[in-house]
């Protein structure tokens, strides 16, 4: 069952937010919380902007992005599985980072799978985010840019993530 007191506190709209980001992007507490220390210690941008590019630019979620699969649980499977390629290189880790400039693709030897038969046809109609660049004859995709916040649509609040973990 589900809560139904009065107004939410702070604490539990902040908590609220951080599960749903938490699992948005399929990320153990642990993990989560690396990723937010790290936000918040690095210079120059926002915490909220440094966390959402280094969420943002987890393989396995470039992968989803690019709308090689239809879920981030996959696109980690595809990664740990070897199916995905980073600058022609096998890379098994859902979490790397990719950089600007990084181009993305499906292995050549996965593409009679059975994963990627439909895959022409969904990438037809799809527009990649603007910091991503798909390329959908060769079924790959550039990095261009860093994600910004502002480009994200997610169901929790960011911020409130950030002055979760500030307490």
């Amino acid at each position: 069952m589900g809560w139904s007191g009065g107004p939410m506190s702070d604490f539990a709209r902040q908590l609220r937010d951080k599960q749903i980001v938490k699992f948005t992007y399929g990320l153990r507490e642990r993990q989560f919380k690396n990723y937010v220390v790290k936000s918040m210690a690095a210079k120059g941008r926002s915490s909220t902007q440094n966390l959402i590019g280094a969420l943002e630019s987890r393989l396995d979620n470039v992968v989803y992005r690019l709308n090689f699969t239809k879920s981030r649980k996959f696109a980690r499977q595809l990664v740990s599985h070897g199916h995905i390629l980073v600058n022609d290189r096998k890379m098994t880790i859902p979490s790397y980072q990719v950089k600007v400039g990084d181009r993305v693709a499906i292995r050549p030897g996965s593409r009679q799978k059975g994963f990627t038969r439909d895959l022409g046809i969904s990438l037809k109609k799809y527009v990649a985010p603007d910091w991503l660049e798909l390329d959908k004859e060769n079924i790959s995709g550039l990095i261009k840019g860093r994600p910004q916040a502002s480009s994200i649509n997610l169901a929790g609040n960011i911020n409130a993530v950030v002055e979760f973990y500030s307490r």
